[in-house]
């Protein structure tokens, strides 16, 4: 699935957010929280998009996350 123009650069924008709290481990501002809260809006529309064009894809990713590890 191609990502529009405005996605793309929203991920850009949001992206060292996720960075500076992966790299610290924590959360440790509030303007890191509310960019967390933007980016988890925009992969949920993401997935959103991706189910509408691929169910069955999801369907089996979801049953392959349920078995365990061999």
């Amino acid at each position: 699935m191609k990502l529009d123009d405005a996605t793309f650069r929203q991920l850009r924008r949001l992206a060292p957010v996720l960075d500076d709290v992966l790299n610290a481990g924590e959360v440790e501002h509030a303007d890191q929280a509310i960019g967390l809260a933007s980016l988890a809006q925009v992969c949920s529309n993401l997935f959103d998009a991706y189910h509408d064009q691929h169910p069955s894809e999801i369907g089996q990713a979801r049953l392959d996350a349920l078995e365990p590890p061999q």
